[in-house]
């Protein structure tokens, strides 16, 4: 199975979308955005709501190249900007556990000393 960044990245939507939805960034409120989108009370963790998000996503943009009228723009923003935040989120609590895994610097040399010896 694809990692779920790799699937996000691999997203083409109209370039006026993804610009609109850069505008929405700085005003995303997880807790609130994620509950009302996912229409859930639990918040998932960033992974688990980027598959969420990319299912309605899919969906909504389906109706966008449809044509149908109960397609919103607003919504499709709205999807974009928690996917953007989101992947954002998972991005950061990745290179956080990476650099927890990096031994302390007493450690490594530590370890060099003992492998010259």
């Amino acid at each position: 199975m694809e990692d779920v960044l790799t699937t996000l990245s691999r997203l083409n939507r109209p370039k006026l979308l993804v610009r609109t939805a850069r505008h929405g960034i700085e005003d995303y409120n997880r807790m609130a955005h994620l509950r009302r989108l996912l229409k859930s009370e639990h918040v998932p963790g960033p992974g688990q709501a980027i598959l969420a998000l990319l299912e309605l996503e899919a969906m909504t943009d389906q109706m966008r190249l449809d044509k149908r009228a109960e397609y919103s723009v607003a919504r499709h923003v709205e999807l974009i900007v928690a996917l953007m935040c989101e992947a954002r989120i998972l991005k950061a609590s990745r290179a956080s556990r990476a650099l927890q895994e990096i031994p302390p610097p007493h450690v490594i040399a530590s370890v060099q000393r003992n492998a010259i010896t």
